[in-house]
């Protein structure tokens, strides 16, 4: 009511200033219509405009389920995860666009996967997710070429922070990020208990660590080998189809 009130006010003051000087206000009362009917056809339209700017109505939680088409279906048909190539050649307004695409698809699909496990029945081609899940990082991937690659153009550096290699106490090769301190390194004592150095009894742990690091990559090689082995003694018609 107070608002109704203030308002009533604002446009009583609104009429009493928008009459001429020296008139009243009952003089200013009587309109005439035809001096209205000839301002009307000099007076500009203006264009349609709201009091408070919103963005356009968009659908609600009906974006985190999947088209009503595919409800109850066991296979969706699907496109293929996109390539390097392809997001390579794509400008970086398209990636920006295509990337909330994915994530809402992504975030579709997660809600599907829950709500198959909820009610326990299988989800209807899985393989989406994964499809865009590598698109995604595809993406990612995509994006940082592009920043290292703008990076060493104007600074000449290869990471995105400069450091070097270095060693840490365990003998092992680690990329150090330089950062600024407050105060020089040589009077900084936080700075001065990192060491960049091993001992000589370290020595043999390195060795035995790298040769565990070799053993797995030939085991890793060796169950490669079994799985073709057994692969092609399953499936021995494709293994003549890819030698002719």
């Amino acid at each position: 009511m107070a608002a109704a009130g203030l308002c009533r006010r604002f446009s009583g003051v609104l009429r009493l200033r928008a009459a001429p000087w020296g008139a009243s206000v009952a003089s200013s009362s009587r309109v005439n219509f035809g001096d209205l009917h000839k301002n009307a056809r000099k007076a500009e339209q203006l264009p349609p405009c709201a009091l408070f700017h919103t963005s356009l109505s968009r659908r609600g939680l009906e974006e985190f389920f999947d088209d009503p088409k595919n409800w109850g279906e066991k296979k969706v048909k699907s496109g293929d995860s996109w390539t390097v190539e392809q997001l390579r050649g794509k400008s970086n307004e398209d990636l920006h666009k295509l990337w909330y695409v994915l994530l809402k698809e992504r975030n579709m699909l997660l809600t599907l996967e829950q709500e198959a496990k909820r009610q326990g029945v299988a989800m209807p081609s899985p393989e989406r997710l994964d499809k865009v899940k590598a698109s995604m990082e595809r993406m990612d991937l995509v994006i940082k070429e592009r920043e290292d690659a703008l990076r060493l153009l104007q600074t000449g550096q290869e990471h995105e922070r400069p450091g070097e290699w270095r060693y840490d106490f365990l003998g092992r090769v680690i990329w150090y990020t330089f950062r600024e301190w407050p105060i020089p390194w040589h009077l900084n004592s936080r700075h001065r208990k990192k060491r960049f150095y091993y001992l000589q009894n370290v020595k043999p742990f390195i060795r035995l660590r790298i040769e565990k690091y070799l053993h797995r990559q030939v085991r890793k090689k060796e169950l490669e080998r079994k799985k073709q082995k057994v692969l092609l003694q399953k499936f021995p018609h494709l293994a003549a189809e890819s030698k002719s």
